[in-house]
């Protein structure tokens, strides 16, 4: 279910990038929601350097284009304003489509949903996408120099 807050209310911006990256991001994103602990609601997760914390980050709705070259996160709207992260762009939407709404369709012809709104608790946060698509670079740099 999709949490509905007066972030995901309105417009969402969307934040793309090359799929590689975006789908170590996304798996990124998911094991740091997946708690540590065995014990019965528990919700640590590991932090971008590894130490544990007590808040997790759930990866939000994403689209994929048709011919999955590139991902694209929905973020809250107002990111687009401060995103500044190379190898990707964010963009508003002014309210072209890209709102969080169960059963949605993608917003865009020729994309379709690699995370669903419906399997998403809300928009993905900015600063979380960041780390996340920063240690998925790193991952991909260091699985080339291996080749």
């Amino acid at each position: 279910m999709v949490a509905r807050s007066d972030d995901s209310e309105g417009p969402c911006d969307l934040v793309t990038v090359p799929a590689r990256q975006g789908l170590e991001a996304v798996d990124i994103l998911r094991r740091r929601n997946t708690p540590l602990s065995p014990e019965p609601g528990a919700s640590r997760r590991p932090a971008g350097d590894g130490a544990a914390t007590d808040a997790t980050v759930p990866v939000g709705p994403v689209l994929h284009d048709g011919d999955c070259d590139t991902l694209g996160f929905l973020v809250p709207p107002g990111t687009a304003e401060q995103w500044d992260l190379p190898g990707s762009a964010c963009t508003e939407t002014f309210g072209r489509g890209a709102r969080l709404a169960p059963d949605a369709a993608p917003p865009v012809d020729g994309t379709g949903w690699l995370v669903p709104p419906e399997d998403a608790e809300t928009v993905t946060d900015p600063a979380a996408l960041r780390d996340a698509l920063g240690e998925a670079a790193r991952v991909i740099e260091a699985a080339d120099r291996c080749r």
